[in-house]
C-alpha cells in the first residue's frame, strides 16, 4: 500500500472517530492537527494505519485540551 493510502486511510479514520464521538472542532484546525501527527510519525517509520489514526487523535485531543479555557476544568461545586 503506497504512503499515500496509508495517510489517508489513518486520516479517515482518526477523523471519522473524532466525529461521532462529537470531538471535531473547526474542520481546518483538526485536519492540520490530525495530518501534522500523521507526518510526524511517518518520518519516525511508523506505517500502521490504526497505529496512525490512534495517536493522531491523541495529538489532537491533547491540543484540544491546551485550547480549553481554565475555567471549563475547574471543579464546580453546590
Amino acid at each position: 500500500m503506497s504512503i499515500r493510502c496509508t495517510v489517508e486511510n489513518a486520516f479517515f479514520i482518526a477523523w471519522s472517530f473524532l466525529e461521532q464521538s462529537g470531538e471535531l472542532g473547526s474542520p481546518d484546525e483538526t485536519a492540520n492537527v490530525l495530518l501534522d501527527a500523521i507526518e510526524a510519525q511517518l518520518r519516525t517509520g511508523e506505517r500502521r494505519q490504526l497505529m496512525l489514526a490512534n495517536r493522531a487523535i491523541d495529538a489532537y485531543r491533547a491540543h484540544a485540551e491546551k485550547g480549553r479555557p481554565a475555567h471549563d476544568c475547574e471543579a464546580r461545586f453546590g
